[in-house]
């Protein structure tokens, strides 16, 4: 850990110690009389813990479905994501229009807050503060302590939605949480439409170049060197829109590459991924949104245990391959070229049964 981060961990502490001594509440056990009318969710900053959200927002939806679920947004993006989801009441903005959040949620009593981070966050924990509800529920921290009315309490490096799904237990639900991650609707521009129309499903090996992490990125001669070796399989580039040069790098030189357009919105890269027969990447935004549609996934992951089990596939086919070290860029591409033929192998057996 270098030095920086250790003393923004020691801020993050002494703040939540500090908010502990201004905002205690006594621990119990929420005595909710019928099903809840509203709840507050704070949606974490990233694409991939927006996406495993989803299942528990579902579930609320199917669950409850008069509830009233508010998410609030701490970035444009995740804002963004959320207005478009059909399961969410309002999203507001805890860092924009604040005159809007003031009036449709700080001015307003909830009978549920649900704060999803197991770890404290100076933005979460301030919010969790200023938002007046009934039963303020979070996962067990000691820096949690006071600021809850309920703290569940799960094991180590438990899977992210199944952290957010056990909210439904803590709020008495019976129901077990059965919805699978989904992709908000969103529009889609006429070229991706286009390419999707000529794009038939399970015919196509996907190869994801974008990581939104330091250390997920692979070389374009690494990737040159897995599609070389499988000329009889047809491949498509995705990736951010920053590195698109890249993408068209990596098409450019090769037969059985299709050259796809670049995508505007993540839904965009979800309707392309449901096409996939496999999707490679080092990137856990995309694993997620393969298990939206339940596309085989190989991920390539760092040599860090939280990321590949709290953020591990959900994918009923899927293969995980560890660095050893905390840069992807060091595992083998043997190991890459080994596990996308086994994948390849299985999809074929499993064709022919």
């Amino acid at each position: 850990m270098t030095a920086k981060k250790k003393d923004h961990t020691l801020f993050r502490k002494n703040f939540a110690r500090t908010l502990q001594l201004i905002g205690k509440r006594g621990q119990t056990k929420p005595m909710l009389h019928g099903a809840p009318e509203s709840i507050v969710i704070l949606a974490r900053e990233c694409y991939g813990d927006c996406i495993l959200l989803t299942p528990l927002i579902g579930s609320l939806r199917i669950e409850y479905p008069e509830l009233s679920i508010y998410i609030i947004a701490f970035s444009r993006i995740i804002f963004n994501f959320f207005s478009a989801d059909p399961n969410v009441t309002e999203v507001y903005h805890a860092k924009r229009n604040m005159k809007r959040y003031y009036k449709g949620i700080l001015s307003k009593k909830f009978d549920l807050l649900f704060n999803p981070k197991d770890h404290p966050s100076t933005h979460f924990l301030i919010h969790s503060l200023l938002i007046r509800a009934r039963h303020k529920i979070g996962h067990y921290n000691p820096n949690h302590e006071g600021l809850f009315d309920q703290l569940i309490t799960l094991e180590p490096n438990t899977h992210e939605s199944v952290k957010n799904l056990s909210l439904l237990s803590a709020i008495g639900s019976t129901t077990v949480g059965q919805c699978r991650p989904y992709l908000p609707p969103m529009p889609v521009c006429t070229e991706t439409a286009s390419f999707l129309k000529t794009l038939q499903p399970g015919t196509s090996i996907g190869i994801n170049i974008s990581a939104g992490h330091i250390g997920g990125h692979r070389t374009l001669e690494q990737w040159s060197q897995l599609i070389k070796s499988f000329t009889d399989e047809t491949f498509i580039i995705l990736s951010a829109p920053k590195e698109l040069e890249e993408k068209r790098k990596l098409e450019q030189p090769h037969s059985n590459v299709l050259r796809s357009p670049s995508t505007q919105n993540i839904y965009e890269v979800g309707e392309i991924v449901k096409k996939l027969k496999i999707l490679i990447t080092p990137d856990t935004s995309l694993v997620h949104i393969a298990a939206c549609s339940d596309t085989p996934i190989i991920a390539l992951y760092r040599k860090y245990l939280a990321d590949r089990t709290q953020f591990g596939p959900l994918s009923t086919i899927q293969d995980i391959i560890i660095s050893p070290t905390p840069d992807i860029i060091d595992i083998d591409p043997h190991q890459v070229t080994a596990a996308l033929h086994h994948m390849l192998e299985v999809l074929s057996s499993e064709a022919r049964n």
